[in-house]
């Protein structure tokens, strides 16, 4: 049985994550909001922007490829949109990057890593 591919970065494939939540957004104008009236007015700009909250258990070596990516300005990545149920491909950066040691090994440890993608 093969695996769903979740996640790819400028061609990469990622390890399978240990979770994947996708979020779509709307982004609505500073005008937006609550009348004088009371009734709520919604001033859509964009529609449908993703952000991606994902985790990994990975070694080491995967370990320094994600703070690799974590560091460039833009990411072209490919993901598997579970609101479509398609594969699509955004530019995207990662916010909050989060990593822990999960086991000290003999191959430099076993990490968590966490972070959000979030799409431009």
């Amino acid at each position: 049985m093969a695996f769903l591919q979740y996640l790819v970065f400028d061609g990469t494939n990622l390890p399978l994550p240990d979770s994947y939540d996708v979020e779509v957004d709307d982004v609505v104008s500073d005008s937006s909001g609550t009348t004088e009236a009371g009734t709520i007015q919604r001033d859509v700009v964009r529609t449908g922007v993703v952000n991606i909250s994902v985790s990994f258990s990975v070694t080491a070596n995967w370990l320094k490829k994600l703070s690799e990516y974590r560091a460039e300005n833009k990411i072209q990545v490919s993901f598997f949109n579970p609101h479509t149920l398609m594969v699509e491909q955004q530019s995207m950066y990662i916010d909050g990057f989060k990593c822990s040691l999960v086991k000290d090994t003999s191959y430099k440890g076993l990490w968590n890593v966490a972070f959000t993608l979030k799409q431009f």
